[in-house]
């Protein structure tokens, strides 16, 4: 079973203090190359399909499917997945909120926010997601 778990977020740079504050406010933003037309993440300056510098913020639905998935039962169990974003990237992220031996692949979830127990970034929040019911 879910039990919640203290997460940090990785060091904030310049080029995605934009996703972080996305995040606190309750948005999940990913990158879209304005040459390419491609949605990339995890979010930097340069497409990685493109090489173009020309890339723009976009709020993702914040929904997607797990592509795939791992749960470690050592200490406090906890699921680590890449979910397949309804626009297209994957990203590394946590499934919350949910009976940890019911995740599988294919399984629709939507994005929530959890707040980090980062004493360097007080009110930080990292995206997760949960299964979506029904």
């Amino acid at each position: 079973m879910y039990q919640p778990r203290t997460m940090t977020i990785p060091e904030v740079h310049a080029e995605h203090q934009e996703y972080w504050d996305g995040a606190r406010d309750g948005k999940l933003l990913i990158k879209k190359c304005d040459s390419c037309s491609q949605m990339h993440y995890y979010p930097r300056v340069i497409c990685p399909h493109c090489m173009s510098d020309q890339t723009s913020w976009i709020t993702a639905k914040g929904t997607g499917t797990v592509y795939t998935y791992s749960v470690m039962r050592h200490g406090t169990p906890y699921a680590i997945a890449f979910v397949e974003l309804d626009e297209g990237p994957r990203m590394m992220t946590n499934i919350v909120e949910c009976d940890l031996d019911t995740v599988h692949i294919s399984q629709r979830v939507t994005v929530v926010f959890k707040q980090t127990g980062d004493e360097q970034n007080p009110g930080s929040y990292v995206p997760c997601f949960t299964p979506i019911q029904g």
